[in-house]
């Protein structure tokens, strides 16, 4: 499967057309086989990219323009409907080539789960590596309805791929007791409901180490980002979510790749959360790349 030719029309906007001159790769999972509520998250890259043809180019955040960071736009991984094994080797793969042409991933959902094959083709490069995980749920089931493969375990996985101690949560609300107990035991970093302050205290514990970062748009409240397979209510607000972007780009952490995951159109007819979602990527790629 090649990564460097676009599966579909559809582009973020300003994407470069040559692949060679691109510092960074965006490209779709549109997978949502394992979700335990609503689906419809695979509608999600190619909402997100229709969503950024009314940004600016401009950012007053990052004061920096998309013309400054080159990157190209592959549109959606062709993945095989229905079969979650499947779709997360092609996913692991397609990252993977990623890499090894020296580009900086960053990936549009889908569900959740499609962030595991993504951690484990960058911990093949990157074994010291650590993540920041931003969402409502802490997605630490090892199996849900019997189903080890969920949108509710990747984060599990990860910890068991890279070490509970790599990894750090953020708004997190919602779980079940035993995934709590699972922070508690094992080490691992969570904040709950809140994202903006803790993060401030742990990218001063991450300067120098080389961070994934993974967003899910429910991190977000329901009345900011209602186009969401499982809202939870009581979250932070888009421009908390801007302020953790920016906080991320201005400390000494060296992002090696990202993705904003969940996003779910068919939920939100006034399309403010794949607007919201094409904003964040529109900062992603100017400060992170």
């Amino acid at each position: 499967m090649r990564f460097d030719e676009a599966y579909s029309g559809k582009v973020f906007i300003m994407s470069n057309q040559n692949i060679d001159e691109a510092k960074a790769v965006i490209y779709g999972m549109p997978m949502d086989w394992t979700v335990s509520f609503r689906p419809g998250s695979r509608f999600g890259p190619n909402r997100i990219r229709e969503a950024s043809l009314g940004l600016e180019e401009y950012s007053p955040y990052m004061d920096k323009h998309l013309e400054e960071v080159g990157y190209f736009d592959a549109g959606d991984i062709p993945l095989p409907f229905g079969n979650p094994q499947r779709s997360l080797d092609y996913i692991q793969d397609y990252v993977r080539k990623i890499l090894d042409h020296g580009k900086f991933p960053l990936g549009l959902g889908g569900e959740h789960l499609v962030t595991w094959p993504v951690i484990q083709a960058m911990y093949e490069k990157y074994p010291d590596m650590a993540m920041i995980h931003i969402d409502a749920h802490a997605d630490l089931r090892e199996e849900y309805e019997g189903e080890t493969l969920s949108h509710s375990t990747p984060i599990r996985k990860v910890c068991g791929l890279i070490g509970p101690d790599n990894v750090f949560s953020f708004g997190i609300r919602s779980g079940m007791r035993e995934e709590f107990q699972y922070v508690k035991d094992s080490g691992m970093f969570m904040a709950r409901y809140e994202v903006v302050e803790p993060l401030r205290d742990v990218l001063k514990q991450l300067a120098g180490r080389k961070v994934y970062v993974t967003i899910d748009i429910d991190v977000l409240d329901p009345a900011f980002a209602p186009g969401t397979g499982t809202a939870e209510a009581g979250g932070i607000s888009s421009k908390e979510l801007l302020e953790a972007i920016q906080l991320i780009a201005h400390s000494d952490v060296d992002v090696i790749g990202s993705d904003l995951v969940e996003v779910a159109p068919i939920y939100d007819p006034t399309e403010q959360t794949v607007i919201a979602a094409s904003k964040f990527v529109r900062e992603m790629l100017l400060g992170w790349v």
